[in-house]
């Protein structure tokens, strides 16, 4: 008995002496393991991850930076969608610390009422949410050297763009130089100076997006008659390119092929080209560059306009009726590429009387749609613009496809002058300036180009309304217009790395079974109220016939016959009604039950399958000691 007795308490105090090994173990590989990068992105569109471009731009930083982030973490009521996005906004500013390699240096800050990180998050632009209970920070600060910007707000909506706002902010504050950006055009952008014109009738202001291009960018006009275009100029905007000498043509050519950016804007029918008589503007109002886009593998037929249908824009007509007007095509939800970062973040936007860009040729280069029109959509003549809806509608065809409004591309181009520059009615042979500059017949390296079939939406009629409030002169944005100009514009500016980036995935993920059983119900839904509606049309009808055939003497009084319609279609209606009301109950039921479920199985499966588990491993270790 002594024996067994000394036996059990070695065998006691092994397994105690075991069982605290391993808790030290433990502690020893938490410690380790916390002190240890190890980092592994499981999510399905790696949310966590940085992008190659975001990792080469943060390897290239000439000055450290240092991101403050201000979030009231301590408010008490923060709303949930505020408070989940605000996490992974610190989780993902964490990478950027860990790729920045000491170059990224992260603070968060929690602005508590009256306290001095508020006053800071304030002095640097942070813009809070009011809510009845106080202010709700949430806002990034970027500084480097003697450069500062800000994100106001960190809005859930705009996650997919996160890593894309981040890492341009980073680069941009990198230098104070500003950007360069030549602009050809044949419309009045710039304003008109001096005396009107008898076509203006009255002198023009410059318009609004050369006055905000010209807070960011060094903005300069090209003359018409330039021979080359300087290949340092960070980006060319050419917006309505009528009737561009070949020599401009060459030299837009060139510049492309030398590795430059270009955002152009073409035509088929510009409305705010009033330079020519009505007759003249209606034979001769598109714009395109027909030659250079072939060398670019797409084409524009300038004397069509885009007509869709489920996209159309309302507007009053001359005897100030409304209408929709397909041809002035209002783009919004799935006529924006969700990839791009150009368009991730737009709703809306109005192209009036736009052409379709499509791609041609064999040209090995990437064809990116951003912005195109529905399938109920078809190519009609760009002067029907001038006849009205009714004409356009009387000669529609749905096409069934997807027309493309604005495309990005990008890739070694080829010129479209295998010749050289083509000669001047002054010059036949080789100008000293060729032969200075040489003539490239393919790019050496790739270059970016962004097309948008209509120049009209840079008007300021078409995206922003001017107002004076007790003297302050007010513009107020009614669509994405200018925001894709600017979107556009800073990508292009930016480096290839920048251009690169692409829209990321959104952080918080569907219940598709929930979305599914609510889209399964809807359309159960829909199919209902479309029957009760057939009925009232039906009874509405009936009720008509029944109400024309009978003596004037009898028109106020309701004739058995109609007596009976209006009680057959209220017992339909309440019949119908009843299976709405079954469709919502039924929807609410599975709902509930595919909760209970998915609740059963976090709280009674899976603790059941681990108890499994420990007790089979426990079975497995008894017989093994047994066989000992």
């Amino acid at each position: 008995m002594a024996k067994g007795k000394g036996y059990d308490y070695k065998k006691t105090l092994l397994s105690v002496t075991g069982l605290v090994a391993l808790f030290l173990i433990l502690i020893f590989v938490n410690i380790i393991v916390s002190y240890a990068n190890i980092r592994w992105d499981v999510t399905e569109d790696n949310n966590y991850s940085l992008s190659d471009g975001t990792k080469n731009i943060l390897s290239s930083l000439s000055e450290p930076v240092t991101i403050k982030f201000f979030y009231s973490q301590s408010y008490p009521d923060i709303p949930a969608n505020i408070k989940i996005y605000a996490k992974e906004v610190r989780d993902f500013l964490s990478e950027y610390k860990h790729a920045g390699k000491g170059r990224i240096k992260v603070e968060i800050y929690d602005p508590k009422p009256d306290s001095d990180e508020e006053e800071w998050a304030e002095k640097y632009g942070v813009q809070p949410m009011r809510t009845p209970g106080g202010k709700i920070y949430c806002g990034l600060v970027f500084v480097s050297a003697d450069q500062e910007d800000v994100i106001e707000w960190l809005d859930p909506d705009k996650e997919q763009v996160l890593e894309y706002d981040l890492t341009s902010i980073i680069q941009g504050i990198q230098s104070d130089k500003k950007m360069v950006v030549g602009i050809i055009t044949s419309l009045p952008v710039f304003g008109t100076v001096g005396r009107p014109t008898r076509q203006t009738q009255r002198a023009e202001k410059e318009w609004l997006f050369i006055t905000e291009m010209k807070k960011i960018y060094d903005v300069r006009q090209i003359n018409p008659s330039v021979q080359k275009i300087d290949p340092l100029l960070n980006l060319l905007l050419v917006v309505f390119p009528k009737n561009l000498n070949p020599q401009l043509e060459y030299a837009i050519d060139q510049y492309v092929l030398s590795g430059g950016k270009a955002l152009i804007f073409v035509d088929p029918f510009c409305v705010a080209d009033r330079t020519q008589g009505e007759r003249q503007f209606i034979r001769s109002s598109g714009a395109s560059l027909d030659k250079v886009f072939k060398a670019w593998g797409v084409s524009m037929d300038s004397t069509k306009a885009v007509a869709d249908f489920d996209q159309p824009t309302q507007v009053r007509t001359g005897d100030n009726s409304m209408e929709d007007n397909p041809l002035m095509i209002s783009a919004r939800g799935e006529a924006f590429n969700k990839d791009a970062v150009i368009t991730a973040g737009l709703e809306s936007m109005l192209f009036p009387i736009a052409g379709a860009i499509k791609k041609s040729g064999d040209v090995d280069s990437e064809f990116e749609p951003l912005v195109h029109s529905s399938r109920n959509s078809a190519l009609m003549d760009a002067f029907k613009a001038y006849l009205g809806v009714e004409a356009i509608k009387k000669d529609f065809v749905p096409a069934g496809e997807r027309f493309n409004i604005a495309v990005r591309l990008r890739g070694k181009f080829k010129t479209a002058f295998p010749e050289g520059q083509p000669k001047s009615k002054e010059s036949d042979s080789k100008t000293p300036e060729e032969k200075k500059w040489g003539h490239i017949k393919e790019g050496k390296k790739p270059a970016t180009i962004i097309i948008v079939s209509d120049a009209d939406m840079l008007a300021d009629q078409f995206y922003v309304q001017r107002r004076n409030v007790f003297g302050l002169a007010i513009s107020e944005m009614f669509n994405d217009n200018l925001n894709f100009l600017s979107n556009a514009s800073e990508i292009l500016t930016g480096s290839d790395d920048l251009i690169g980036l692409r829209s990321r995935g959104k952080f918080e993920r569907p219940f598709t079974a929930v979305v599914k059983l609510k889209r399964t119900a809807q359309e159960r839904w829909l199919t209902k109220e479309n029957e009760l509606i057939k009925q009232m049309e039906e009874t509405t009808q009936k009720l008509r016939l029944t109400e024309e055939q009978k003596d004037v003497s009898q028109e106020m009084i309701l004739s058995p016959e109609q007596e009976v319609e209006i009680a057959k279609f209220k017992e339909q209606r309440q019949k119908i009604n009843r299976e709405l009301k079954q469709v919502r109950r039924n929807l609410r039921a599975s709902i509930e039950t595919l909760g209970a479920t998915l609740k059963g199985i976090n709280i009674f499966l899976m603790p059941f399958l681990v108890t499994l588990i420990g007790i089979g491993f426990a079975i497995y270790k008894h017989r093994k000691f047994r066989k000992k």
